[in-house]
């Protein structure tokens, strides 16, 4: 037992001595590492038969505890010290101007909205908008949507209590398409436009949240067909994914606002376990990816905005705008979008100089 105890005052002695962390941080390898003097003593116990282990390992146990103690009541004191140092050396000059630098970026959704209104401008369409707070007119029946559609269900749309001018309900919008009614009914033909905006539907999971931001293009004109609606897609797309390698498919589909309907696929490929648009779906290693709804405006849809289908005809497609960041700039979660966290749009903002050109790049990052 006088072994153990010289072992621990020669111990304690030591570490109330230790200068510095780096000194203590030697100690404590010294006597409790995995070579260390006390961990060596510990080793031993296992080689004692039961009766010398029950009388010597509460000591050794001891002596190993005391040691513990000792270092963590002395690195408390080096560390209070080292503090109390640091706080008597340093100062703050609050007289000193803000350090030079960007002061704040360009949220991806703002600045993939710039670089889809520059697109659109340069295939001679206008941005209209309207209000997000609708009556079920507009949004609805105006759209060719009966009441018994399943889109005007409470757990899809957010209803408010107020009754509209034209005796329906009013409610967040739920798609940007009312704007292509009000447009054609206050402009009348022909109409060139894409309607940018934000959107409510009661959704929430990595790839649909509350509020999301769509854009919608609407051509009214004479003799329009479906030809029309796949090049602008074509055009719209090469230019947004800056590459000619854009292959598209169109499927039919049904939306009530237009018909025919047809949903627009995108070729991919599988570059180092992500996709990467480009080719033809059918190719081998290849795939087709749904990215936007689309089709001839339904002549309800026309003729209750006011025109005569006989005369106009025109196309109308709809996209995500949220879901064409993520794809073009590999986003994985869409709700980060709305997080508001500063790290996330230091990563993923773009520099408020940076503006988008069809000359200079939409896509290019500051």
């Amino acid at each position: 037992m006088s072994e153990l105890e010289t072992i621990q005052s020669d111990a304690e002695s030591r570490i109330a001595a230790a200068a510095d962390l780096n000194a203590l941080e030697a100690l404590r390898v010294e006597f409790l590492g995995k070579q260390g003097s006390v961990s060596g003593l510990l080793k031993t116990l296992g080689k004692m038969n039961p009766e010398e282990r029950q009388e010597k390992a509460p000591a050794i146990q001891a002596l190993r505890q005391a040691v513990a103690d000792a270092l963590a009541a002395k690195k408390d004191v080096l560390e209070a010290a080292e503090l109390e140092a640091r706080l008597a050396t340093e100062t703050l000059d609050l007289t000193l101007p803000a350090p030079e630098g960007a002061r704040g970026t360009v949220h991806p959704v703002s600045q993939v909205m710039d670089e889809l209104a520059e697109i659109f401008a340069d295939l001679g369409f206008a941005v209209a908008t309207g209000p997000e707070i609708e009556d079920d007119w507009y949004n609805f029946t105006a759209l060719n949507m009966p009441e018994s559609h399943p889109a005007r269900a409470m757990h899809d749309t957010f209803y408010f209590p107020d009754t509209a001018p034209k005796g329906g309900r009013m409610l967040l919008r739920t798609h940007t398409s009312p704007v292509q009614v009000r447009t054609m009914m206050a402009e009348g033909a022909p109409v060139r436009i894409i309607a940018p905006g934000r959107v409510y539907r009661s959704d929430s999971d990595a790839t649909h949240t509350p509020m999301f931001h769509q854009i919608e293009g609407l051509v009214i004109d004479r003799d329009i067909h479906l030809g029309h609606l796949k090049w602008t897609l074509e055009t719209f797309l090469k230019a947004f994914f800056e590459t000619d390698d854009i292959v598209l498919r169109l499927r039919p589909s049904y939306f009530p606002f237009t018909e025919p309907s047809v949903e627009v696929d995108v070729g991919f490929a599988i570059v180092k376990g992500k996709r990467v648009l480009g080719g033809s779906g059918d190719a081998p290693g290849h795939g087709w990816m749904e990215l936007l709804g689309s089709g001839m405006v339904n002549r309800r849809v026309i003729e209750m905005s006011g025109l005569d289908p006989d005369e106009w005809q025109g196309f109308a497609f709809g996209v995500g705008v949220d879901r064409l960041a993520m794809l073009k700039y590999g986003m994985d979660d869409l709700r980060a979008f709305f997080d508001g966290d500063v790290r996330w749009l230091q990563h993923y903002g773009f520099s408020a100089y940076d503006q988008p050109t069809l000359s200079g790049g939409v896509g290019a990052r500051a």
